[in-house]
């Protein structure tokens, strides 16, 4: 059976700091990628790999100021996401962190109820998995 990891349990940290009004976290992970052709067919025959990068987004209702803060002095940052089923002592948990951070782009949305909700693109060197 999969474990399903909970939101509200789940906890993201910049720089060892809660993020308030989080939410969501979604990320990707990009590699490049070239395909080698065969001499005189139109089949691949290997692939070289290039660049590895990761690609996230962070979606606060209102705004963060910290995020702000990082966005303006074009700062590195730590972000990392604990993951956690339940409050029980011997639930599963995962922890994802993100190394070298930047904030590269901020979007504003006010919603027809009155929720603003600013969407935070980072970019990260890597993404480890413990």
């Amino acid at each position: 059976m999969p474990t399903v990891f909970s939101a509200n349990r789940s906890s993201v940290l910049v720089d060892g700091e809660a993020i308030e009004g989080l939410q969501s976290l979604a990320f990707r992970v990009v590699t490049e990628r070239e395909d080698i052709r065969a001499v005189g067919s139109d089949e691949r025959v290997a692939v070289s790999f290039g660049l590895r990068t990761v690609q996230g987004e962070l979606a606060v209702r209102s705004a963060s100021f910290k995020l702000d803060g990082h966005l303006d002095k074009q700062a590195k940052f730590q972000l990392v996401a604990n993951l956690k089923k339940d409050d029980a002592a011997d639930s599963p948990k995962r922890t994802l962190s993100f190394d070298d951070c930047y904030i590269e782009d901020k979007a504003f949305g006010l919603g027809a109820g009155g929720t603003v909700v600013t969407t935070y693109t980072f970019s990260a060197t890597r993404v480890r998995e413990e």
